[in-house]
């Protein structure tokens, strides 16, 4: 083992240290009661959709919600619900943008001149405006916070476990056998932390024709309730291929989408 520089955002020893790293203060005008990561070790997976409609949904049960974009270099919250303002700030500190059902949100797009601009920064600046994320905005008074994590287990999600208050992590997996396997990584590292599992969400579960109702596994059958059984999730979903929700996605309109796939998730959250 490489010796320690005491700079544990880097760090996934599993020492005493780590364990007890201190977790960072959230804005001193605002509080979070429930904050939630959706995370994914591969992308592709469609985890920044299956965080848009967490946010949707648990709106929709009267809870004030935010959603904290910490995929740096790959931002899409305001896409999905079809934000474009940018960035601006007063003495409590900066200011969310607001979608059309009042869900809060921050993310990397609105502090650029062009959101088609790349954002190519070593991990260690992407990791530090994660952190201002949580302790310069002034979120106000929120119920429920997801964090839209960048896929993978690397220093951003390592940070995000380690020094923010979290409540429990959703999982977003694929059937693929491939994406099954690269799920192990994520549940591993979540037991590492000690931040519990609450959900898995598979998307792209199946195909249901409009014609017929018959359910076609395109990417293969789903082992995800037998993933959930092995690390003791008890809640699970599954999303299908649809259409009608990649277009809500594309155009913005994410809160107006009538999936019901994930309301028994978010029910308990």
């Amino acid at each position: 083992m490489s010796e320690c520089n005491h700079d544990c955002s880097s760090c996934s020893q599993d020492c005493k240290d780590r364990m007890g790293a201190q977790k960072t203060q959230l804005n001193k005008n605002s509080k979070v009661g429930k904050l939630y990561a959706v995370m994914s070790a591969k992308g592709g997976v469609g985890k920044s959709m299956v965080t848009a409609q967490l946010a949707a949904l648990t709106r929709r049960l009267g809870k004030s919600v935010a959603v904290l974009d910490a995929d740096i270099t790959g931002a899409s919250m305001t896409k999905y619900f079809g934000v474009n303002e940018k960035a601006v700030g007063n003495d409590m500190g900066i200011l969310p943008a607001e979608s059309v059902t009042g869900i809060k949100i921050v993310s990397m797009n609105m502090f650029l001149k062009d959101e088609n601009s790349p954002v190519v920064w070593r991990s260690s600046l992407a990791t530090g405006a994660v952190t201002q994320f949580w302790t310069d905005v002034f979120w106000g008074d929120v119920d429920v916070m997801f964090i839209d994590m960048p896929p993978g287990t690397g220093d951003i999600p390592l940070t995000v476990c380690q020094s923010l208050p979290v409540d429990g992590i959703i999982i977003v997996t694929s059937p693929q056998e491939l994406v099954g396997t690269i799920v192990s990584k994520g549940v591993k590292m979540a037991q590492m932390l000690n931040v519990p599992i609450v959900a898995i969400v598979e998307n792209m579960s199946y195909y249901e024709c409009d014609k017929c109702g018959e359910r076609l596994n395109i990417f293969g059958e789903s082992n995800v309730e037998k993933t959930a059984s092995q690390i003791g999730v008890e809640d699970v979903a599954r999303i299908p291929i649809s259409p009608l929700l990649s277009r809500a996605c594309d155009s913005g309109a994410i809160e107006y989408f009538d999936g019901d796939w994930l309301e028994n998730i978010v029910k308990k959250l």
